[in-house]
């Protein structure tokens, strides 16, 4: 197995904006974030999204660049990988490691339909085909 490059948790607030910058192909501006931000009837201020996108750069998940006078919000790290870092969090962390466990809480919990299995099982034979 491939070893993963560390990917810090984020809060929710913080995963709101990577989100939106996501959404936006990777990059986006202050000012689209703000626009995103209120489409989705988020009213935070200014003084706050600024310091959850620092902390967000601080984390190595995002950086920034000026263009003119505008700041402009680049993800270093991709929707899936952050996905898959906190999958692997916790997997980890509540099911020691053991996939199984987990699938087995989804399934008698009725949070995998049939029809899911059924489509993991096809993608399943799929990526075993590929291999």
């Amino acid at each position: 197995m491939l070893q993963k490059k560390f990917i810090q948790q984020v809060s929710d607030s913080e995963l709101t904006l990577l989100q939106i910058i996501w959404a936006e192909g990777g990059k986006a501006l202050y000012a689209t974030i703000m626009e995103q931000l209120a489409a989705n009837g988020n009213s935070w201020q200014k003084n706050t999204v600024i310091t959850l996108l620092s902390r967000l750069v601080e984390k190595g998940l995002l950086q920034t660049s000026k263009i003119g006078r505008r700041n402009e919000y680049t993800a270093i790290v991709t929707e899936a990988d952050y996905q898959a870092a906190q999958a692997q969090t916790l997997l980890n962390k509540l099911y020691a490691g053991n996939a199984k466990g987990l699938v087995s809480t989804l399934i008698q919990q009725e949070m995998l339909s049939a029809k899911d299995y059924e489509e993991l099982r096809k993608f399943w034979a799929q990526e075993r085909e590929l291999k």
